[in-house]
């Protein structure tokens, strides 16, 4: 069932996207406030990794606030493509990283699918970190965590998320 929780969550998400189109600073504090709301709601469905992401995109929402608070000091960052050298590292890196973080959640808490749980939040920080850097490569990686990520949350009954 879909609860008032989830419902401001992604209220609040969906703002922070709005403005982001816009380029309008309050994108920032809708986003911290959405990031928030639903790591309490993956805390309550179990999904610990997922917590730890909200709290990832909490962090990266204060320093992009900030950024963008004090204007831009330099040129604008180019879109690019990432070297296929740092793909071709970043992937097993990747891989072994979830397992590591999944084997954590599996053995040392109630995790509802850790390792399923751990992928998306490990490949959520290597998106998002291209994305930082403007890497056009960051699309497949938040195409694979899409994927990953719905029938994760639809079998917690999130089905708004």
């Amino acid at each position: 069932m879909i609860g008032p929780l989830e419902i401001t969550a992604n209220v609040a998400s969906a703002a922070c996207i709005l403005l982001a189109g816009r380029n309008n600073i309050h994108t920032w504090w809708t986003g911290i406030v959405g990031c928030t709301l639903f790591a309490v709601l993956f805390f309550q469905s179990n999904l610990y990794a997922d917590v730890v992401l909200q709290v990832f995109f909490v962090v990266t929402g204060l320093v992009g606030w900030v950024q963008w608070m004090r204007g831009d000091k330099g040129d604008t960052l180019p879109i690019t493509n990432a070297r296929v050298k740092t793909l071709v590292l970043i992937v097993p890196v990747a891989v072994v990283a979830t397992a590591a973080y999944g084997a954590l959640l599996h053995y040392y808490t109630k995790a509802y699918a850790p390792f399923v749980d751990s992928a998306v939040l490990v490949f959520s920080v290597v998106a998002q970190f291209l994305l930082m850097q403007r890497k056009v490569d960051n699309w497949p990686f938040w195409i694979l965590v899409n994927t990953i990520a719905v029938p994760l949350y639809a079998s917690r009954e999130l089905y708004l998320t």
